[in-house]
């Protein structure tokens, strides 16, 4: 009797012990699901026509070197608040910078900025705020005006005008549309001038359309197009690189675990009661 006594304790205590790590994996999975974001996400463009190659500094660290005119990084993290960017020619240095900005940027949110200007305009940077969270089944458009002599321009696509009047240094707002393949005609009014941009876009995607370049200048206006994928309903979707465990991604799995450190704690308790009924 002393014996199966023992068996008891020690079954009791290994149970308890057990209950124990489920409850602590339960309070760590729903705190990783409930914790706020401390990074922001941002990707940068270049869009200046008159800088040539650069290279990008942040907060004095050399980040993209040989940075080509036309190119668009993926979202990056970087901890939300002031950043200091400088913009210098090819292996020039900070000190050579034609481009120095702070820009402030908050936790959770995804931006996109944009190097753009020439020696006549006067170099800069251009922030926007982006909203890469995604419509189940859709695909989202958006259009950056960075073309420092296009002039105001408007966008159809199927016979119908979608964006009215977009300017230098603004964005549209988003376009939600069925994935499918489409050209948008960009249409510069003050030149009556119209440039046709094909693209396929593929469902949960945000798809961001540049109009860079120089109308009838050296680079020439063209189109950059930068893609962001990810999964409905999930923030910062598209916008952060440094996506969460999947256990983080579902909220039933606390739930879960919790049922199962119940029904294990039940057991126990059922397992010392018919022991002791036994005694």
């Amino acid at each position: 009797m002393k014996t199966l006594q023992r068996c008891v304790s020690i079954l009791g205590s290994r149970v308890a012990m057990l209950v124990g790590i489920l409850a602590l994996v339960l309070f760590s999975s729903a705190s990783a699901f409930a914790a706020p974001a401390d990074n922001a996400y941002v990707r940068v463009v270049h869009a200046s026509p008159a800088a040539g190659t650069v290279d990008v500094f942040v907060d004095g660290t050399k980040l993209l070197p040989n940075f080509t005119f036309g190119t668009v990084t993926d979202y990056v993290a970087v901890p939300a608040g002031s950043h200091k960017i400088q913009v210098a020619p090819a292996g020039k240095g900070a000190d050579a910078a034609v481009i120095n900005e702070t820009v402030s940027v908050e936790a959770g949110v995804p931006y996109t900025v944009a190097a753009i200007g020439t020696k006549d305009t006067g170099f800069g940077l251009q922030a926007f705020a982006d909203n890469n969270l995604l419509s189940g089944g859709m695909a989202k458009v958006r259009v950056y005006h960075l073309s420092p002599n296009a002039g105001p321009v408007n966008v159809a696509t199927g016979g119908n005008t979608v964006i009215t009047g977009l300017t230098y240094k603004n964005a549209s707002d988003y376009l939600t549309v069925p994935p499918a393949s489409y050209t948008f005609n960009v249409t510069a009014t003050q030149a009556n001038a119209t440039v046709p941009v094909s693209a396929t876009l593929k469902d949960n995607t945000v798809n961001s359309v540049f109009a860079i370049g120089l109308y009838k200048g050296d680079p020439a206006l063209k189109f950059v197009l930068g893609v962001a994928t990810g999964v409905p309903g999930m923030p910062q979707t598209g916008s952060n690189p440094n996506v969460a465990a999947p256990a983080s991604n579902n909220p039933a799995l606390p739930w879960f675990i919790g049922a199962v450190a119940l029904i294990i704690a039940g057991a126990a308790g059922y397992t010392v009661r018919f022991a002791r009924a036994k005694h």
